[in-house]
């Protein structure tokens, strides 16, 4: 079985914030050679998270203002 390791890193200026990593994914994908398989993206910070979902700006604006109620 082949497997491929890459971890990237991120520093946001802000508090919090929200990044499209689809086009490293994909950079990664094609770095590894693999053509068939799974990627498992997983955010090694304990105050990161990944979530899949369109890149909306409206939706985007619903998790800012849902997370400064949930934590100000």
């Amino acid at each position: 079985m082949k497997h491929y390791r890459k971890e990237l890193f991120f520093h946001l200026p802000t508090r919090r914030g929200l990044v499209n990593i689809t086009s490293d994914v994909q950079d990664a994908i094609d770095e590894s050679g693999i053509k068939e398989g799974l990627v498992l993206i997983n955010a090694m910070n304990i105050t990161a998270s990944v979530f899949i979902n369109d890149d909306e700006s409206g939706l985007h604006q619903d998790y800012e203002r849902w997370l400064e109620k949930l934590a100000p």
